[in-house]
């Protein structure tokens, strides 16, 4: 009995000890393998994620431009206008003068600080949010109407001062002030070149806006029953 009980034991030990191991052997094989695919994510998304941010910030930094372009052009325009006066034998004319060239310095002055303050905020690398994105399409709307007002009511005035208009006996005053004709004018063209750039804002805006969220739903109306 003593000399068949010694092997049976051993094989009986030894069976433990291999179905021991292979538990072990399992774990091993699935840590390596989750090393492995974590690696292998990590490596993908290490890749992609410089892209990503890239595209953002450049994004980002372009709309941060081309909003400091009409702020620029708006500066531009208000200073020319403001510099515009003329004294000869005619008399004296000035901006102030005329209604319609106040204005217009106006909303240069307006447009030009809400450029620098939404390019400021824009240029802040935050998470777009649906009152953020609204604040921005509502705003550069309203500011490209101002500035559109202001140029198409300072052409008018332009017409009007190369023209003149007989009906109401207003004589062409360009002929007398060239000088400040010439000046309004370029004010007046480097503003339409600011409407130009703030138009693109807008579209750019409206884009941001409705490109991410959708517009809110309208509440069903229950029917009337009599």
């Amino acid at each position: 009995m003593s000399s068949y009980s010694r092997p049976v034991d051993e094989v009986w030990a030894s069976g433990l000890a291999e179905s021991s191991k292979l538990p072990k052997e399992k774990e091993k094989k699935s840590m390596l393998g989750e090393k492995r695919s974590a690696t292998s994510t990590m490596d993908i998304m290490g890749q992609r994620a410089p892209v990503e941010d890239g595209s953002a910030s450049g994004m980002r930094t372009a709309e941060t431009m081309l909003r400091l372009v009409p702020m620029a052009l708006s500066v531009a325009a208000l200073v020319v206008m403001l510099k515009n006066s003329q004294t000869n034998d005619f008399g004296s004319l000035s901006y102030s003068d005329l209604g319609a060239f106040r204005y217009l310095v106006n909303a240069n002055g307006i447009c030009a600080g809400y450029s620098l303050l939404s390019a400021i905020v824009v240029a802040m690398p935050r998470p777009s949010t649906m009152p953020r994105a609204w604040t921005f399409f509502f705003l550069d709307q309203m500011l490209t109407y101002i500035i559109l007002a202001a140029g198409a009511v300072s052409s008018e005035m332009l017409y009007l001062a190369y023209k003149g208009d007989t009906a109401i006996t207003w004589s062409a005053a360009c002929g007398s002030f060239d000088g400040f004709c010439r000046k309004a004018t370029a004010s007046v063209a480097i503003t339409f070149v600011a409407v130009v750039c703030y138009t693109l804002l807008s579209l750019i805006s409206s884009y941001k806006l409705f490109s991410k969220y959708d517009a809110p739903a309208a509440n069903p109306v229950a029917p009337c029953r009599g």
